[in-house]
């Protein structure tokens, strides 16, 4: 039999910066409640102000959390990892952060305190073909890049005329963004890749790794069946990424840096450990003793087969 735990104690980071992400307090609650976690705390750094930001605690509040610390960065971590004079030690640390921040994480990890996953800067990878509008590509990339300097803007075409469109659409919508010296910074750095053809790349795509992957195709589903390494796949030409960070039911806390490679996006099975429990019986013994001897004996594990041997001779005897 395997029966779903709850954690027992969790914490949950979220970021500060330019933008309160009361978003991400919704997404890594919201399942920590489902899920029964007995003690779930929050760490947030404050604002220029000094004061953490109302939308935050408003989320938190909503969501349920009444245990809130104003802290951040890599201190944050390690308060929640190792526990201080005023904030526990958690079993599992949840949320995204700066490089800082993950690498934080990735260190208590070494300490046996679980990380959720190891989430820094976002990250977008677009792949468009012929059919796709520019604006809705060019508004994909710089919705990514507007959340920090840092942010990954990736855009794959196997159309130079569709490349060349979004870039002058990005020129475009970048002027009227509030935060545009900040998405500008980012798609400084951003690559725009011309590719022979959609299987190339969704090789690269695959190669890349990307938090965020959307497919803005005449064909999407057959593109999307060709993925196998993301965080999250946003399907058609309507499908925004910014969807998926509010509403349309998936979480947006997810693998970056290539670790959609080896990791899940965080859901509510992220807040459960799973423990099986066996009872054999003395016919059950019976039947699987013998392999257990012979398997052990191969291991050179003599104590290991005598668990077995003493209780065979046990029932012989009855």
């Amino acid at each position: 039999m395997r029966k779903n735990v709850p954690l027992e104690k969790v914490g949950l980071y979220i970021p500060g910066g330019s933008a309160p992400l009361f978003s991400t307090v919704l997404m890594l609650a919201i399942p920590a409640k489902i899920a029964g976690c007995e003690k779930v705390i929050l760490c947030t750094p404050p604002g220029k102000d000094g004061k953490i930001n109302p939308v935050i605690l408003y989320s938190a509040r909503l969501s349920g959390i009444t245990e809130i610390y104003m802290v951040g960065g890599a201190q944050a971590i390690a308060a929640m990892a190792y526990g201080t004079e005023t904030i526990p030690r958690v079993d599992k640390i949840f949320g995204p952060g700066n490089q800082f921040v993950t690498r934080a994480k990735e260190i208590v990890q070494s300490s046996g305190v679980a990380i959720d996953l190891p989430a820094g800067p976002s990250e977008v990878l677009v792949i468009a073909d012929s059919s796709a509008d520019p604006s809705f590509v060019a508004a994909d990339l710089l919705s990514q890049a507007e959340h920090g300097p840092d942010s990954q803007v990736v855009l794959a075409t196997d159309n130079e005329k569709t490349l060349r469109s979004v870039k002058d659409e990005i020129k475009s919508q970048l002027d009227k963004l509030p935060r545009k010296d900040i998405a500008a910074k980012s798609m400084n750095n951003s690559l725009f890749l011309l590719f022979n053809n959609l299987q190339d790349c969704v090789s690269f795509s695959n190669e890349y790794a990307p938090e965020h992957l959307v497919i803005n195709t005449s064909e999407p589903w057959t593109v999307a069946g060709q993925v196998k390494n993301t965080g999250s796949v946003f399907v058609g030409r309507y499908s925004c990424e910014s969807a998926g960070d509010y509403a349309s039911g998936t979480n947006h806390t997810l693998p970056t840096n290539g670790y959609a490679r080896s990791y899940s996006g965080v859901s509510t099975d992220s807040f459960i450990k799973k423990i099986t429990f066996q009872e054999i019986s003395s016919e059950g013994i019976r039947n699987i003793g013998p392999a257990i001897q012979v398997m052990a004996e191969a291991e050179g594990l003599e104590a290991h087969k005598n668990a077995v041997s003493i209780r065979l001779k046990s029932i012989d005897n009855v």
